[in-house]
């Protein structure tokens, strides 16, 4: 047994001893049903016997025919017996449902609380749903074929033994050795089963964050990096899928030795049989027992002990075990190539003169989302000035994250021309691109590792001077202190949406880059720390495009952009409110 296993076994066994000593008297009259059961298993098999031996070969046809009568009797029982099993069923299935669903609601609502671990607990939801329910059905289809298996056993072993010794003396050899193999699969079955889960999970997340993250992940040039962390994941789960399955052979090779070599034992031994005195009627007596008793019994166990048993042990364990300290981690678009050293380099390279060439230039640059999609941007002409501020306004959806997808080099145009400090961006390889510009979307992103770490990513030679001087531009000091300093751990689902904003606006000031563009990067930001923060990146040596949030960043610009649909239209905020009936609308807006 793993370390694993044995761990969610001490864990299981408390809370299982308990939940079941406060059930007796339903176990009890749950084992009253199985025994009427068992009776049933030992008079089919008893009667058949009886109506050849006594009946139809003694040639008496009459007494024959009343055997069979009663092991038809006993056969249409059988649906009293499984109504009254049911009845019972859900005296201990249902309140383990409850049970966990409390317990499930209880973990999440203790982990947001004050003085819990805190984040956000990303599981409650499939706890909640799914995982409830597996362990409920599990657990109702193991009592089931348990229970069932054991007396129906016991019912036809004992008409086995009644009918003559001999008879056990074949069929249990052969039985034995099946459910003994079966039985020795059933720890690393749930070790692969787990392994195979937990690498699923790894895969879904992964490929949840990856989707929710695209943009950023081509912004700054990670998305090879993330395609190989899916790559390994997509190995490791098919690497467990494939332990599992080699698994399930060994029990399917199990399930044919226990399931059909007692018939076939039974079949070469029968002369054998006949010499040690047992009759005609005990032989298809037996043969009885085995096909209709105790070899569907036995399939109907290991089929279910396999599957819904792993399972079980595993949810549960997810369940009612230990709490996690953080969820997974979520992924890194900053955490990848192209490096930080390898786009200082590449800023190096492709250093222009800036006086002589436009930070930023759009030529004609129209863009529509689909053939006959109406265009967002519609022949827009723009020039950015090396060091200029601008500020990008207008009403949701009109292309303001468009646009700076387009300087950025991540969305191409229909037509026209995106240059920045003076070379298109179209097509450049992501390690350029990440030289010339630094994006930083509304959702940002944190990677676990240390404070100084994050910071300096896009900036491995920032001395830890800069470093100092950085966070206090931004007032991150408070956060940098909480953390334990620049040595201290990050662990993104601790930091609030504005933490996180902060420490991504940090990052960006550190870069080399001589380019910035904002979208919406301080949404999550009150406004006395979004004033602070741009007014340290207006400081920085470059330029700076920021769409903005709230009309304070159009004004706190040299110069602001609206975009309306129609007509782009560029100016200073008191040449905007002359010109622009439309930004005079959304100052009005913004103020209201």
């Amino acid at each position: 047994m793993t370390s694993a296993e044995a761990g969610a076994l001490r864990r299981l066994a408390p809370p299982a001893r308990r939940f079941l000593a406060h059930r007796k008297g339903v176990l009890v009259r749950l084992a009253l049903w199985s025994l009427a059961e068992s009776g049933q298993a030992f008079l089919v098999g008893h009667a058949v016997a009886r109506s050849v031996d006594e009946g139809f070969l003694a040639g008496d046809p009459r007494r024959g025919l009343l055997w069979l009568g009663v092991a038809l009797v006993a056969v249409l029982s059988g649906a009293r017996v499984v109504r009254g099993v049911f009845a019972q069923l859900a005296g201990v299935t249902e309140p383990l449902r409850d049970g966990l669903v409390r317990r499930a609601v209880d973990r999440s609502l203790a982990r947001a609380a004050p003085g819990g671990p805190g984040g956000t607990d990303r599981a409650a939801v499939s706890r909640l749903t799914n995982q409830v329910e597996i362990a409920r059905d599990s657990f109702a289809g193991l009592v089931l074929t348990l229970r069932s298996f054991v007396f129906t056993a016991a019912g036809a072993l004992l008409g086995l033994l009644s009918l003559h010794p001999a008879l056990l003396v074949v069929v249990l050899p052969p039985l034995a050795a099946g459910l003994a193999l079966f039985l020795v699969t059933l720890r690393p079955m749930a070790a692969a089963q787990r392994r195979a889960l937990a690498a699923d999970e790894a895969l879904g997340d992964h490929a949840a964050s990856a989707r929710a993250a695209l943009r950023d992940l081509a912004a700054c040039g990670t998305g090879p990096g993330v395609e190989r962390r899916g790559a390994d994941l997509v190995a490791d789960a098919a690497a467990a899928a494939r332990t599992l399955a080699g698994w399930a052979a060994v029990r399917t090779a199990a399930l044919g030795v226990a399931g059909h070599l007692p018939v076939l034992a039974l079949l070469v031994a029968v002369e054998w049989l006949r010499g040690h005195g047992v009759s005609v009627g005990a032989l298809l007596g037996a043969f009885t027992y085995l096909v209709q008793s105790l070899l569907p019994a036995l399939h109907t166990l290991m089929t279910a002990l396999g599957a819904a048993g792993s399972r079980l042990l595993v949810v549960l364990d997810r369940i009612l075990g230990a709490e996690t300290e953080t969820g997974p981690e979520p992924v890194s678009v900053l955490k990848s190539e192209p490096g930080p050293s390898t786009a200082s380099a590449s800023a190096a390279a492709f250093a222009v003169d800036m006086a002589a060439v436009p930070a930023v230039e759009l030529r004609a640059v129209t863009l529509s989302y689909g053939v006959r999609a109406e265009p967002v941007l519609d022949a827009l002409d723009l020039c950015v000035a090396p060091g200029e501020h601008l500020a990008v306004v207008g009403p949701s959806g009109i292309g303001k994250s468009t646009l700076t997808r387009l300087v950025a080099g991540t969305l191409a145009p229909s037509s026209g021309e995106v240059r920045v400090a003076g070379r298109p961006v179209t097509g450049r390889p992501a390690a350029e691109l990440a030289a010339l510009r630094v994006l930083v979307p509304q959702d940002a992103y944190v990677f676990s590792g240390t404070v100084g770490d994050n910071l300096a990513y896009l900036n491995t030679d920032a001395c830890r001077a800069e470093l100092d001087a950085a966070v206090g531009a931004f007032g991150l000091g408070p956060l940098v202190e909480r953390l334990g300093g620049l040595d201290g751990t990050v662990r993104p689902a601790e930091l609030s949406p504005g933490e996180r904003q902060l420490v991504a606006l940090v990052r960006a000031y550190l870069s080399p880059a001589p380019l910035l563009l904002l979208d919406e990067a301080t949404c999550h930001l009150d406004p006395a720390s979004e004033a602070r923060a741009e007014e340290a990146l207006a400081g920085r040596a470059g330029t700076l495009v920021v769409v903005a949030h709230r009309l304070s960043s159009a004004v706190r610009a040299d110069r602001t952009l609206v975009l309306d649909g129609v007509r782009a239209r560029c100016g200073t905020h008191a040449e905007l409110l002359d010109r622009s009936p439309l930004y005079r609308d959304l100052t009005g807006h913004w103020n209201s």
